[in-house]
């Protein structure tokens, strides 16, 4: 079978690795050849492409970033572009497609699917963990980590002054990375998307920790949090080329409000794109490489309209069109947890 792969939406750590997975089981266990779109959606309208050879992806495990390129320029952009795509990907003899995206793309590929019966099959990726039908996403774990880490190295420095440290992670809808590095690093506070927050509240209850004896306090902030109407006045984002609303500087304009309600000295620090870069855990790597398996597999088996799952350990499969009917919140007993051991 002549597979394509395109890695589409923002970079996320992992995405090599499944790239390598599904060039070296196809080969070896299928007799496959791997064309590679270029960029995500945008070289399979703009037709730009190359075979990816199994010794060259078979380098790339460890590597950050994603050696096709990505954006997210889609088929829907234009008029014609769902059309082009079909008909590229026919001229290319592309039997099935591996789709690997977040949110965005994955939609992309599930009407794609649909309403053009382009054979195709879906890989969950997004730092944000927010995609149904799944328990994880790749890029997610490796994150949590790099945040962990900053936040562990915060806490030494806030000690030192008796400050406290806001940091700003991604989440624009949903807060899983800011609640699990929240947990992971002792935050004193979780700002995330599904649950608005009184910025009151949080302030007092920092003077009360501080005013204790605590010498530090982290107050983790997902990009999307928003405070609960009429208590913060806030500026509505802008909105970028795509749709997408430009969301960031929250942590600052927490930072600044604590810092004036409690008299204490408050710095803030934005991870921004230091998430998504890097080499991807041993973990990620792990789920990456069942995740391409698992899809070329099902490539063959014809499970089309169809993306790789994790449920309870297990690898599976799902509907697109279900995986992407709504984001993924986080869950409310791990929300209970964090509340429970927020120091």
């Amino acid at each position: 079978m002549r597979l394509g792969i395109l890695t589409g939406g923002g970079d996320c750590p992992g995405l090599n690795a499944v790239i390598r997975a599904v060039v070296l089981h196809g080969a070896r266990r299928w007799g496959d050849e791997v064309v590679g779109f270029r960029d995500g959606w945008r070289g399979v309208v703009g037709d730009e492409c190359f075979v990816i050879a199994p010794d060259r992806a078979s380098k790339i495990l460890s590597r950050g970033g994603t050696i096709l390129g990505t954006s997210r320029v889609h088929p829907y952009m234009t008029d014609d572009g769902p059309a082009r795509a079909v008909e590229v990907l026919a001229r290319r003899g592309v039997e099935a497609l591996i789709v690997v995206g977040g949110e965005g793309t994955l939609s992309v590929a599930s009407r794609l699917h649909g309403e053009h019966g382009v054979a195709l099959v879906g890989v969950p990726k997004t730092i944000d963990n927010d995609v149904g039908g799944t328990q994880l996403t790749f890029g997610f774990e490796t994150a949590v980590q790099t945040a962990t880490d900053a936040i562990d190295r915060l806490h030494t420095t806030a000690e030192s002054h008796n400050r406290v440290m806001v940091v700003e992670v991604m989440g624009r809808h949903a807060g899983h990375v800011a609640l699990w590095a929240g947990i992971a690093g002792g935050a004193a506070a979780i700002l995330v998307p599904e649950r608005p927050f009184d910025i009151g509240a949080v302030s007092a209850d920092l003077q009360r920790l501080h005013e204790g004896g605590t010498q530090s306090s982290v107050v983790v902030v997902a990009e999307g949090a928003r405070p609960v109407a009429g208590t913060l006045d806030v500026p509505a984002p802008g909105i970028d080329e795509y749709g997408h609303a430009r969301l960031g500087g929250i942590g600052a304009i927490v930072a600044a409000e604590v810092e004036a309600r409690t008299g204490l000295e408050t710095r803030v620090t934005v991870l921004g794109h230091v998430q998504r870069g890097g080499t991807p855990t041993a973990f990620d790597r792990v789920l990456c490489t069942s995740f391409g398996v698992a899809a070329t597999d099902a490539a063959h088996e014809g499970a089309f309209g169809q993306m790789v799952s994790v449920a309870e350990g297990r690898i599976g499969l799902v509907r697109l069109a279900e995986a992407t009917a709504a984001l993924k919140p986080i869950p409310g007993d791990l929300w209970e947890v964090a509340q429970a051991c927020l120091s």
